[in-house]
């Protein structure tokens, strides 16, 4: 275990991306920046993907910022999700930016939230506030792909989600919305406004929006594989 170190270069298959994910398992994060060269903030205020990018430099992740998968040669999207002592999620999970505009014949099939959930690498970390950011430890990797009932789940909400978006009612969705998927605000200030449809078909300008799973349907999925008690 002394000898681990991070990905030089991307995974050339799932097998070598889980082997490595499993080797994260048990540790530390503050173990693993220090193995990785990488400064640890003093707590994620205002470092809220610190995470992420630790796991990513560990696992060889390529996309970056880029609107693909976080290992495109594999197809495997990776999620970090922050867990109680339970292993109960703490919050949503983003899933992508929403279009806005432009939808004209968009579908299920050809969707960003579909591509980006289509096979998912899943790394739960204690996430509790009162564990000290270094201290919190990685949990063991799931890699999944939604099973025949999840995808229907995710196709109704998004369906139902894009009506509102494509028929002028953006600004009339709440988190509210959606059994599995909600839609919310995603904008580093009220300032950062996009273009959408307003309700009369005319162009408006709004907060950006983007796609996040509820903390239900990850607590269910993390609970069927871990074997998890469900409340």
């Amino acid at each position: 275990m002394s000898s681990m170190t991070p990905l030089a270069h991307p995974p050339h298959s799932e097998a070598q991306l889980l082997a490595q994910a499993q080797q994260l398992a048990g540790r530390t994060l503050g173990e693993l920046a220090a193995m990785a060269g990488l400064p640890i903030p003093r707590d994620l205020k205002r470092d809220k993907g610190w995470i992420g990018v630790l796991l990513e430099v560990w696992l060889g992740a390529s996309a970056g910022s880029k609107p693909e998968q976080d290992f495109a040669a594999l197809g495997v999207e990776l999620k970090t999700i922050p867990i109680d002592g339970a292993g109960r999620p703490l919050e949503t999970t983003f899933v992508c930016v929403a279009p806005l505009t432009g939808n004209t014949g968009v579908s299920w099939e050809t969707s960003h939230v579909r591509h980006k959930l289509r096979r998912v690498l899943w790394i739960p970390v204690e996430g509790s506030r009162d564990i000290p950011l270094a201290q919190r430890h990685v949990g063991a990797p799931l890699l999944w792909s939604p099973n025949e009932d999840e995808e229907r789940q995710l196709r109704m909400d998004w369906e139902e989600l894009m009506d509102l978006i494509v028929l002028g009612q953006v600004e009339r969705v709440t988190a509210r919305h959606g059994e599995v998927l909600q839609l919310r605000p995603k904008a580093a200030n009220s300032k950062a406004l996009t273009e959408a449809v307003g309700a009369h078909g005319e162009p408006i300008l709004t907060l950006p929006r983007g796609f996040y799973l509820k903390k239900n349907f990850t607590a269910a999925l993390l609970a069927r594989h871990f074997f998890l008690k469900t409340y």
